[in-house]
């Protein structure tokens, strides 16, 4: 892979695993720990913060995909490349709105038990942080 596509696309791929890492598996579960914070405030800032983090991951997968495919990277690049975008794709199609279709109902005042998809969620965001990691290793060999 050329330098210049390999530097520009770790360079997204580490902006966005730190994002994930600090947002998802940081601030998102200890918001709730904070003193006062209610399940609706809660939600209503974690909605605020990761609709603000999926515009950011859209840029960064924009720059990664376009980064390798101008690189002539080697396959495990062009499959964890893969993996990250279509994680991301399903997180932001299929879950997200099944995510906020709930919240807002418990924003409406509605008590309801712990949803399945975030879990889904959870799952993807830590496949997705992995191969991120693992994307950006490959990349700093090229």
């Amino acid at each position: 892979m050329n330098s210049v596509s390999a530097a520009t696309a770790g360079a997204a791929v580490f902006v966005w695993f730190g994002m994930v890492l600090a947002i998802s598996f940081l601030e998102a579960p200890l918001k709730f720990r904070a003193p006062g914070v209610t399940i609706p405030i809660g939600l209503g800032i974690g909605r605020i913060v990761f609709r603000a983090l999926h515009l950011v991951e859209l840029v960064l997968v924009v720059i990664t995909l376009a980064a390798v495919a101008a690189g002539g990277p080697g396959t495990p690049v062009v499959v964890l490349t893969a993996v990250v975008a279509v994680v991301l794709a399903a997180q932001l199609g299929v879950i997200r709105p099944r995510l906020n279709r709930r919240s807002d109902r418990v924003l409406a005042g509605e008590r309801l038990p712990r949803s399945h998809a975030h879990w889904y969620y959870v799952g993807l965001e830590t496949i997705k942080a992995v191969a991120l990691l693992v994307l950006g290793v490959l990349l700093l060999a090229a």
